[in-house]
C-alpha cells in the first residue's frame, strides 16, 4: 500500500511537485485484461500520482470499473480514481455505485455528466430521477464526505458549449461545487490549454488543471476522435505526421516526438503535471517519460 493514499489527489497536486498520471479503460475480454495488467505492471514503477479508470456511457462498464479499481487498490501501490457519469442512472443508482467504490477502497472519483449514447454532440436528455449536470454530480459525490472529486475540462471547449467563456463558466461552477482538480480532454496546442487556464483564473478560481496527453500513433484514428470530442489536429502536425504515411515506425516515432514537444511546452509554461491517455498500453507512455527525463 502507498502511504500517499492517505492524502487526496487534490492535496498531492497542490503539494508542489508535478503530477503525472495515467488513464486506463475496462477491457472487453480476457485478452484485453491481460494486456491491461501488463501495462499497469510496466507503468507502476513510474510512481504516478494517480491512475484513472474510465466508465462506459450508461453504465456499460460499471461492474468492470468497480472491479478494476478495487484490484488496483489491493494489488498495487497506485492510487486509483474511478470515473462516474450521470448517463443512464438515477440518483439512487449513483449512490449505490458510490457505495461500491467506497467498499472497494476507492476514494477518488472523476465526476462527469457523460455523453449520450449517440456521442458528445447528440442532444442531452437526463435520465428520469437522475441528474442533469456534472455540477450536480460533483455536489452529490462531495456531499458524502468520503471522496476527492475530479472533473473534466476542455481546452477547445466542450462540443456543446455555447462559447469558450461559457465553457470556462461551467468548469468554474464545478470547482465551486467541490471539485479539487480537473483533467483535460486531449489537445495538440499548448496555447489552447493556457487559454483555458487564463479564463478560469480570470474568474477567481485556482483549481489545478492537468493537461491530457495522447500521442498520435495513427493519424486517421486521432482525427476521428478529435472530430468527435472537438479537438482539432493542427495542420503543421498533420503535415509532419502524414508525410510519413506508409512507414509505421517513423510515423509512430514522429507522433511521440510531437507529444513530447507539447509536454515540454506545457511544463515550461507552468502546468501542474501531465495526464497520459495510455489506451491500456505502456510502451508509448514510457517512451515519452524517457524523452522528458521524468522519474518517480
Amino acid at each position: 500500500m502507498n502511504d500517499d493514499r492517505a492524502q487526496s489527489i487534490g492535496e498531492l497536486i497542490r503539494g508542489g511537485g508535478r503530477s503525472f498520471s495515467f488513464e486506463f479503460f475496462p477491457p472487453k475480454d480476457e485478452a484485453g485484461e491481460d494486456q491491461l495488467w501488463r501495462a499497469i505492471s510496466a507503468l507502476e514503477p513510474a510512481g504516478p500520482t494517480f491512475v484513472s479508470v474510465t466508465y462506459g456511457a450508461g453504465g456499460s462498464t460499471r461492474d468492470k470499473t468497480v472491479r478494476l479499481t478495487s484490484r488496483i487498490v489491493r494489488e498495487t501501490s497506485m492510487t486509483p480514481m474511478a470515473h462516474l457519469t450521470c448517463v443512464g442512472h438515477t440518483r439512487a443508482e449513483l449512490e449505490s455505485i458510490l457505495d461500491s467504490y467506497a467498499e472497494a477502497g476507492v476514494r477518488h472519483v472523476m465526476a462527469l455528466r457523460g455523453d449520450p449514447a449517440d456521442g458528445p454532440r447528440a442532444p442531452w436528455a437526463a435520465t428520469p430521477g437522475g441528474l442533469n449536470y456534472a455540477t450536480e454530480l460533483v455536489e452529490l459525490v462531495k456531499g458524502r464526505g468520503e471522496f476527492t472529486v475530479g472533473v473534466a475540462a476542455f481546452p477547445e471547449g466542450h462540443p456543446c458549449a455555447e462559447s469558450l467563456d461559457h465553457d470556462a463558466d461551467v468548469l468554474v461552477a464545478k470547482a465551486r461545487a467541490g471539485a479539487e482538480f480537473a483533467v483535460t480532454q486531449m489537445f495538440f496546442r499548448a496555447s489552447d490549454y493556457f487559454g483555458l487556464v487564463d479564463r478560469v483564473r480570470a474568474r477567481g478560481v485556482d483549481i489545478p488543471i492537468l493537461p491530457g496527453i495522447m500521442p498520435i500513433l495513427n493519424l486517421s484514428a486521432i482525427r476521428r476522435q478529435g472530430e468527435l470530442i472537438g479537438a482539432d489536429v493542427p495542420e503543421d502536425v498533420v503535415s509532419r505526421i502524414s508525410k510519413l504515411d506508409g512507414d509505421a515506425a517513423a510515423l509512430r516515432a514522429e507522433g511521440i516526438a510531437v507529444a513530447v514537444e507539447l509536454c515540454e511546452q506545457l511544463l515550461a509554461g507552468g502546468a501542474p503535471g501531465l495526464h497520459f491517455y495510455t489506451l491500456n498500453r505502456s510502451k508509448a507512455t514510457l517512451e515519452m517519460f524517457e524523452a522528458l527525463r521524468l522519474s518517480a
